[in-house]
């Protein structure tokens, strides 16, 4: 029996992976540095001292990691002022989860004003008990840390938490806490190590609230 529901934000509630992309090129314009192929799917679900490890991969251990995360969150915010396209379904599955007594988190790398504004654009943030941010946590996915502190919080245990997730870390991070982790794909398809680590797999959020419905799982 699900006893809570752990929400991913970017890509799963709101359709701002492709958004992220687009924020590296000129996040390092602006520091005199070219973009590398590879690094925002590297990055993508990434946070702290991961995020800065994977810039130190592209470009090398002496390089300000720091600065340029900084950069990529300076450009990001000002992106993130108005509100963001939301997930087909994400309004539907929130109102029956609600209905439902039961209770809500969202567990994301982003930082939490990033979450907050994200979920006060669209007057949601009332259905989330709990938000847990990249930055309450020292390590960030595809470790479970963060699902597991927004666990603790809701006061359910994992095998009794739904964790819901579009990205390969995100799954990583689910499979690995012990939760039911359900992937929903968003730019990536599920590949053969998905299948192997997530529950199971929707094709959108009115996927996930047939499940629930169903008592799937």
């Amino acid at each position: 029996m699900i006893n809570g529901v752990i929400f991913d934000m970017d890509g799963l509630m709101f359709d701002t992976e492709r958004m992220w992309a687009t924020f590296w090129e000129p996040a390092l314009a602006a520091l005199g540095l070219p973009y590398k192929e590879g690094l925002s799917e590297a990055a993508r679900g990434t946070a702290g001292e991961t995020l800065r490890n994977v810039v130190r991969q592209f470009y090398g251990q002496d390089c300000n990691a720091a600065a340029i995360v900084d950069s990529l969150h300076a450009v990001a915010d000002k992106a993130f002022q108005k509100p963001v396209p939301k997930k087909p379904g994400l309004d539907e599955l929130l109102a029956w989860l609600d209905e439902q007594h039961i209770p809500m988190a969202v567990a994301s790398s982003s930082r939490m004003d990033v979450i907050q504004r994200n979920l006060d654009n669209w007057g949601m943030r009332s259905y989330f008990s709990v938000l847990a941010s990249g930055q309450q946590v020292t390590r960030s996915k595809p470790d479970p840390e963060i699902f597991l502190l927004a666990a603790e919080k809701l006061g359910v245990t994992p095998g009794h938490a739904l964790v819901l997730e579009d990205s390969y870390n995100g799954v990583r991070a689910g499979a690995a806490g012990g939760f039911v982790t359900v992937m929903v794909p968003d730019l990536l398809p599920a590949d053969d190590e998905m299948r192997r680590l997530y529950t199971a797999e929707c094709r959108s959020l009115f996927e996930v609230l047939d499940g629930l419905k169903a008592n799937r799982w």
